[in-house]
């Protein structure tokens, strides 16, 4: 299935028009200072100038460190903020400026399932309540009809029905993410973000939820934004990743091209922390160790914001922020002014 989605990709530009179109957004975050009369000091710059798409059918893997802004993205898409600027365009409509009962009708179509399912269920509901509610607020039918849906994605996920009137409590890590996924498919979403759906989970239940996932994206055609940290994982969800970097997309590019050629000394980086099942290929593997910590998204470095910590920078580095744009013929982009060196390191 994915190669023949990667085959027939269009353009990340978007000549078909693509399910989900995001262009230039930002998200930035007041600092304020004084506990009565507030005023603002500075910002935190957690998404700065993002754009990609997603074709209807596809996954899109978003992986980066802790702080780059992945869950921001995410969050601000489904409108749990309001963006600082940019565009939103789903199916042909701008998020970032409805409000009311457009956006709340948009919503049906666009669902997120949260990190933690310990903290994403109301212990004070049921489990039958909670995957029944947005089937409640958009009134899909009547009480008895809506049990017997809630009956049925229990058993779509792999729990028993009988299980409806059970508290999240009485469940495991794993049973609870299959019930946030329940909830998340239950009015038939179009497009369903993803974020960090398995890391606080157990490595014996990833793979579980992992195929849960692809299994009903190819039953109910969904569209994916799958944010994780991993990028094993990355690779076997997405068709393309983009890699985010204090609050920017630094690469971006079909999942092969970017595992087999990366253009970024970032992503360099990151692949070379995630281990491969072969002890001679391991062993013969040179690990990048970067230096230093990310830098505050309140104080961005300028040029390159990769600089500081780059292994590869130059004085250009330090001063000319590098654009984004294609790096070569097979619709690989990347911000880096030395990427074929990348390549060639």
């Amino acid at each position: 299935m994915a190669d023949t989605l990667v085959a027939s990709e269009p353009d990340w530009r978007g000549k078909p028009t693509p399910l989900l179109d995001v262009r230039d957004l930002k998200m930035h975050f007041p600092v304020t200072r004084g506990l009565i009369l507030q005023r603002t000091v500075g910002y935190v710059h957690a998404v700065d100038g993002v754009s990609f798409s997603i074709p209807r059918g596809m996954t899109l893997g978003l992986v980066g460190e802790s702080g780059s802004g992945k869950t921001t993205i995410g969050r601000t898409i489904v409108r749990l903020y309001k963006p600082t600027a940019g565009q939103i365009l789903f199916d042909d409509q701008d998020l970032s400026r409805l409000e009311g009962e457009p956006l709340r009708q948009m919503r049906r179509r666009v669902q997120m399932i949260f990190q933690d399912p310990y903290a994403s269920l109301n212990p004070r509901f049921t489990i039958g309540s909670l995957i029944a509610e947005p089937m409640h607020i958009y009134q899909t039918g009547s009480h008895q009809e809506i049990r017997d849906r809630t009956a049925e994605l229990l058993r779509v996920v792999g729990l028993r029905p009988e299980y409806i009137d059970r508290y999240p409590h009485e469940f495991s890590g794993g049973q609870r993410q299959r019930i946030a996924v329940a909830r998340a498919i239950a009015i038939n979403p179009d497009f369903v973000i993803a974020d960090e759906p398995v890391s606080a989970l157990d490595v014996s239940i990833r793979a579980q939820i992992l195929n849960l996932l692809q299994l009903l994206q190819q039953q109910l055609h969904l569209t994916y934004l799958f944010v994780s940290h991993d990028l094993s994982i990355v690779r076997h969800m997405a068709d393309r990743i983009a890699v985010m970097y204090l609050g920017k997309i630094v690469e971006l590019a079909n999942r092969d091209n970017l595992y087999a050629a990366p253009k970024h000394p970032y992503t360099k980086s990151l692949l070379s922390a995630v281990p491969i099942p072969d002890p001679l290929i391991e062993k013969k593997r040179q690990r990048i160790i970067l230096s230093g910590d990310l830098p505050s998204p309140i104080h961005i470095p300028s040029g390159c914001r990769f600089h500081t910590r780059c292994p590869m920078a130059q004085s250009i580095c330090r001063t000319i922020e590098p654009a984004f744009e294609l790096k070569d013929g097979s619709d690989h982009y990347a911000a880096c002014h030395f990427a074929e060196q990348v390549t060639a390191s």
